[in-house]
């Protein structure tokens, strides 16, 4: 109780999680009277990031570091018009499926909510949509990049359940699709009830013009998900793979990488992926003091108590995962919840890590888009001057889709299954 008590008032004073997570591990050795645990503190940190699969996360930063250099993003906005742009609400439209293509590459929400955000809001408030609207839809289409891969968040959470990085991509994948569909199906209710503009209409050889022109950039997220749902290559292999195609592409197609730009970039890509390796340890030195005070186990015997079936126990948990989610940001929340909630997944009530992954990510990721916090909502309203809590409002519908997704992964684990093997 001290130790969580401790825990708790490090987080809210502001200390960084990571910290909260080592000195709350230390407090439980100070009160437990067992100093010799000591020995085995800078042990377990090492062993929390001593695995294969956490180099894919610098290589999929610096993807993202890459194609924005590169101009890539722009192009992909471009294919996206292309294809959807003269509908109504085109531009809505062209937000969603552009966020989906950038999400098969960049791979974190809020990184990818203030690149689209620079690009889309602009746009739309030109044909008359309401800017906290635009703002809104496009943090609602950077909840994407943590669900279709590359994903840091499953990188993290492949490390912490011991399952494959490959697979935690793979089963993501199905989902992200679900979830922009769902999407789509708000937009098209939303524009035929507020007469939404249509897009700007191209003839088909400009729209044949603009495929050709960006096709080449959709060669990075083939690369990345077609190496590892073909077996080719694992997640890191891919990522490593996908990082050349990105340089390529920006050099050789957009001409718009330059190589001096580079040692900048891996610096960003480096300074991200240090952060994240950090909170990675101090949660496998807080996991192991959980475990030893046997939390997860009084945890299980009182969901227990609540949940008498999978199917009530996963919606249990996407309930206390919203709440934890709109305090705390996506891998903090991974990292502190994971080593309670999967043992009593997979142990007491046999759910597949995979699908639990799945259903934890997107819980955590909605949490980024709800009150008090809402950070990505604070990212597009820094960027573009919307209003947060505005933008809440005027995309509520879109938190609806969310949530019907939740359910339906809760109720039919092969939503998030049925691509693997």
């Amino acid at each position: 109780m001290l130790t969580s008590a401790a825990f708790l008032i490090l987080m809210f004073v502001g200390v960084p999680i990571g910290l909260c997570l080592c000195i709350g591990a230390i407090a439980y050795i100070l009160i437990s009277g067992n100093p010799i645990l000591f020995q085995s503190f800078p042990l377990q940190m090492f062993g929390g990031v001593d695995s294969y699969g956490l180099i894919a996360i610098p290589l999929f930063i610096l993807i993202g570091e890459i194609m924005n250099g590169g101009g890539i993003t722009r192009r992909i906005v471009d294919l996206a018009m292309a294809f959807v742009g003269s509908l109504r609400a085109g531009l809505a439209y062209v937000n969603i499926l552009a966020n989906m293509f950038v999400a098969s590459i960049l791979g974190s929400a809020t990184a990818q909510v203030a690149i689209m955000s620079q690009i889309m809001v602009p746009e739309m408030e030109k044909q008359g949509y309401d800017k906290d609207f635009a703002a809104g839809l496009t943090a609602y289409g950077g909840m994407l990049g943590p669900i279709i891969p590359p994903s840091v968040m499953f990188v993290v959470y492949s490390v912490m359940a011991q399952v494959s990085v490959s697979d935690m991509l793979i089963a993501g994948i199905l989902p992200g699709l679900i979830l922009t569909a769902l999407f789509f199906v708000v937009i098209a209710l939303l524009g035929s009830v507020y007469n939404f503009p249509r897009g700007e209409k191209q003839t088909p050889r400009q729209r044949l013009a603009v495929i050709l022109k960006a096709a080449p950039t959709m060669l990075i997220p083939i690369v990345i998900v077609g190496s590892i749902l073909t077996g080719l290559a694992n997640a890191t292999e891919s990522a490593a793979v996908g990082a050349v195609a990105a340089a390529l592409v920006g050099r050789f197609w957009t001409k718009e990488f330059e190589l001096s730009r580079l040692p900048e970039m891996m610096l960003r890509a480096g300074i991200y992926s240090a952060i994240v390796l950090f909170l990675v340890a101090a949660a496998s030195v807080f996991s192991w003091v959980l475990i030893y005070g046997k939390v997860p186990q009084a945890a299980a015997a009182w969901v227990q108590t609540v949940a008498n079936d999978p199917v009530s126990f996963m919606l249990l948990t996407n309930v206390i995962l919203l709440v934890i989610g709109t305090v705390i940001d996506g891998i903090p929340g991974l990292i502190m919840t994971v080593p309670i909630l999967l043992p009593i997944a997979t142990e007491v009530y046999g759910i597949d890590p995979r699908h639990f992954g799945v259903a934890v990510v997107i819980n955590l990721v909605l949490g980024l888009l709800s009150p008090p916090v809402g950070l990505c909502f604070f990212v597009a309203a820094a960027v573009t001057g919307a209003k947060p809590g505005k933008m809440f409002m005027v995309t509520l519908p879109f938190f609806g889709m969310a949530c019907i997704l939740l359910v339906l992964l809760s109720i039919y684990p092969r939503l998030s299954l049925a691509l693997l093997k």
